[in-house]
């Protein structure tokens, strides 16, 4: 067999599979595509230096090195900007602004849930504005957990409800 039918036969046969090979090197469809191209070409160009054992072991060998070589030369190329880097970093304080736009949606959150009819008004407060869990409200309350897993449920729909509703007045 020529060379040429060999590596017609190699892609055939093996397209695959060095595909799949690359794309979960790589996680990108075009550069796996790019790289089963190379793969084969590569095996084609140093095809005098094949053994002619383990052909499908030799051609996922050159894959695998191909996608090493791409993610080495793609880490190298990658440099972070200014933005990301401090994006990235790890925020140990909150700004004044993000503190401020929290506090508001508390005091939202909590005239929302007072609005609501009893029994709900005061299991939402204690769920989503106090973030207590059911059994603590269940210990507080002496209510069954699912009667107030039901009022939970039921409070989030008309809080919703509510939110969509202000939103609409002031959006």
């Amino acid at each position: 067999m020529d060379p040429q039918e060999r590596l017609e036969c190699w892609m055939t046969r093996y397209q695959n599979l060095i595909y799949s090979i690359c794309f979960r090197l790589t996680g990108d469809q075009f550069d796996a595509e790019d790289l089963a191209q190379d793969t084969f070409l590569s095996a084609y160009r140093s095809l005098s230096r094949f053994d002619g054992q383990n052909e499908k072991a030799w051609l996922c060998r050159i894959a695998t090195n191909k996608c090493i070589d791409h993610l080495k030369r793609a880490g190298r190329r990658s440099i972070p900007t200014e933005e990301v880097f401090f994006s990235s970093l790890p925020d140990s304080r909150s700004s004044p602004e993000q503190e401020t736009l929290e506090a508001e949606l508390q005091e939202q959150l909590r005239v929302c849930c007072s609005q609501l009819p009893e029994p709900y008004r005061q299991v939402a407060l204690d769920h989503y504005y106090h973030e207590m869990d059911i059994n603590e409200i269940a210990a507080k309350t002496g209510k069954n957990k699912k009667t107030l897993q039901t009022q939970i449920y039921r409070a989030k729909g008309m809080l919703r409800e509510r939110m969509r509703k202000e939103d609409l007045r002031y959006g």
